[in-house]
């Protein structure tokens, strides 16, 4: 219950925001939701914030702060030193496509693959989109599956969709 209430505030969130937030880069958007505090903090972390306020366009796969939860503490917070910038950056070009997917282009996408497909992430690895139980799920080059939970909070440069889980490189 308790993630279902989740999911529907930063749904109507993001709904009533969407049209406020047109102008506002991607970046700009994830900054003002407090649910992605801790992808802000990877991306200062990872020096992406001047690239995701770019031209783009881009499509971000967004973990939200409870989905950064469910990563080891221990292994997040190493990721977030100084010395592993190139890991972090790693992690996090994982989660963007180097274009705008809209809900509708994934969907039209999904009906022309057999419910899925591939897609190349920022950081040239393949995330695989598929279809599963009546939701659409992002499956990692290890295995892992992340539900997309939102869609289409749109951008100036690109659009984002909402991840229950942090996706992993290989």
């Amino acid at each position: 219950m308790k993630k279902f209430i989740l999911v529907l505030t930063t749904f109507v969130a993001f709904t009533v925001s969407q049209n406020a937030t047109a102008q506002k880069t991607i970046v700009d958007v994830a900054v003002s939701n407090d649910n992605f505090s801790t992808l802000v903090t990877a991306l200062k972390a990872a020096d992406l914030v001047g690239a995701l306020q770019g031209d783009g366009p881009f499509t971000v796969f967004a973990p939200t702060n409870d989905a950064f939860a469910k990563v080891d503490k221990n292994a997040l917070n190493s990721l977030l030193q100084p010395e592993n910038k190139k890991a972090l950056a790693n992690v996090l070009t994982y989660h963007v496509i180097p274009s705008k997917l809209m809900a509708s282009d994934v969907v039209a996408a999904l009906k022309k693959g057999n419910g899925k497909v591939e897609v190349k992430a920022l950081n040239g690895q393949v995330l695989t989109v598929m279809q599963k139980d009546g939701k659409i799920w992002l499956k990692d080059q290890n295995g892992n599956y992340s539900e997309i939970t939102a869609t289409d909070v749109k951008g100036s440069n690109g659009v984002i969709h909402v991840i229950d889980t942090v996706v992993m490189p290989k």
